[in-house]
């Protein structure tokens, strides 16, 4: 007999309360995890390693209790209408690869992980890969025990990258990054070969810190941050965290080199907005959660990229540089434009890359995780491999591990996440594509400083919908097809074939 609809109401809502209580004890955790970052002092990484640990352990526990499966199998036959069914399904699948894993387990792991961060910074400070090599050997070997107790059939890497992206395969991603090596390396190379010298000295100089700072919160004014929901803060490696509620963002900066500061707060400028587009009602459950880390880089790729990136907002963004900045003052529009667009082929660091290098470096990085959760390459041999990769793909080797593999924070928590950083900037070309359809003149708005109607589009289309719809059903949603790489491709070939002066 089916389940009553008042039954089924009240199953529901004992499990809605479940999911918010677990999602908060998850949130307190980002919070840990961000002052970690940016406020704790060096010597607090041992309590808060434990700290960590307890409270993914209590998540875990909570969301593997006997009582979550109850209702679970208690919803499967009772009447649902579209959100719920989209809630349920979602607690279904954290529940699924949750409930095999031991506890001792996700302990160690979080532990670890926080251990592993620190060791990493020294590495990386130090150009001593070593120090960093048996953290990392340990958690590969923790995060393949716990993808073998997920799905015992199922390859390692293929749970782990799910773990960010569940819904869209991995086999339809290295399709992409196929397309995208044949697509970006004659480019690169006709750019090398043939094009034209463009003016990358135009913000050559120092530029003091607490100046770049001051442009970083402009853009974000620019662009329309919430400081009521937000705060600017450094970090080694630039990032994100928060909820609708809270979402913070982090940069960093080089006296040699303001545009690097200033992408990176625009990036995650995108990011944060994403959070903050999130449903109010629905905080603490799936409706009120992003869709996965694909989507996200989307957002954040799309205002780097195709808002902060353009000729359009260095036509109403450079005069204010220019005020904090007096010595660029002689710097015109077109050079901006194409001193934030230079292809630096000799560049070694992935978030200094540009839009087309930078697949490259994504391409490597997933190529040597995969081998090494794999077995077929060793800790040890990680450098060695990722220099020879450099000179595959970009011709350029790395001079230190700190400018190589040491260079990415990634590791120290997860395997499988690089992927995301292309799925995101190869959607976010498809969005703009559907936004210049749908949007009156989306790059005059951009020349004016009028964002709020792109925020609004992307809030409505993207972020009020929460986890109702899989990834892939999102994307077919919003631009009416499936992902694919023929927007970036055209996009970036138009783009650096102008700039670039090739025939």
């Amino acid at each position: 007999m089916a389940t009553s609809e008042h039954e089924s109401r009240s199953t529901y809502d004992e499990l809605e309360a479940r999911i918010k209580r677990i999602s908060n004890v998850g949130n307190a955790t980002g919070v840990l995890y961000w002052d970690q970052q940016t406020k704790m002092p060096e010597g607090g990484t041992p309590a808060r390693a434990k700290q960590l640990s307890a409270l993914q352990s209590i998540q875990h526990e909570l969301l593997t209790e006997e009582r979550t499966g109850e209702l679970l199998s208690e919803l499967e036959s009772g009447e649902l209408d579209d959100e719920q069914a989209a809630v349920v399904r979602e607690i279904r699948r954290w529940y699924e690869r949750a409930i095999d894993v031991p506890s001792e387990l996700v302990t160690e792991l979080a532990e670890t992980s926080s251990e592993a961060q620190p060791a990493w910074q020294e590495a990386k400070a130090e150009d001593e890969f070593e120090t960093f090599e048996p953290y990392l050997d340990r958690l590969r070997e923790l995060q393949i025990e716990r993808a073998e107790q997920i799905d015992p059939d199922k390859d390692p890497y293929e749970v782990m990258f799910e773990d960010g992206e569940p819904y869209l395969p991995l086999s339809t991603v290295e399709r992409i990054f196929d397309e995208l090596r044949d697509g970006l390396i004659p480019l690169i190379e006709d750019i090398q070969e043939n094009g034209a010298d463009i003016a990358d000295d135009a913000f050559a100089g120092i530029y003091d810190t607490e100046t770049q700072e001051e442009v970083a919160r402009d853009a974000l004014d620019v662009l329309g941050y919430d400081w009521n929901r937000g705060r600017l803060d450094t970090a080694p490696h630039p990032f994100m965290s928060g909820t609708q509620f809270d979402a913070r963002v982090t940069t960093r900066y080089d006296e040699n080199d303001p545009l690097d500061s200033l992408t990176a707060t625009i990036h995650e400028f995108g990011h944060a907005t994403y959070q903050l587009g999130l449903r109010d009602d629905a905080y603490g459950t799936p409706l009120g959660d992003s869709r996965s880390s694909g989507i996200h880089e989307s957002q954040s790729r799309f205002w780097e990229n195709h808002v902060g990136r353009t000729k359009a907002f260095w036509e109403l963004f450079l005069p204010t540089f220019k005020d904090r900045f007096p010595q660029a003052d002689d710097v015109t529009v077109d050079e901006a434009y194409k001193a934030i667009n230079q292809v630096f082929t000799d560049n070694t660091i992935r978030v200094e890359a540009d839009e087309l290098t930078y697949h490259m470096h994504i391409i490597l990085r997933s190529e040597i995780e995969k081998e090494f959760v794999a077995g077929e390459l060793d800790v040890e041999e990680i450098p060695a491999r990722w220099n020879e990769l450099m000179d595959d793909y970009l011709g350029v080797v790395p001079g230190t591990d700190s400018a190589g593999c040491l260079q990415d924070i990634h590791w120290t928590s997860r395997f499988g996440g690089f992927q995301n950083y292309t799925v995101g900037s190869v959607f976010a070309a498809q969005l703009w594509a559907t936004i210049e359809e749908e949007l009156d003149e989306p790059m005059e708005r951009i020349r004016e400083g009028d964002f709020a109607p792109i925020r609004d589009w992307l809030t409505e289309n993207i972020h009020q919908q929460g986890q109702r719809y899989t990834t892939d059903e999102l994307i077919e949603e919003v631009t009416g097809e499936p992902l694919t790489a023929d927007y970036f491709l055209d996009y970036v070939t138009e783009k650096y074939e102008a700039i670039y002066e090739l025939d």
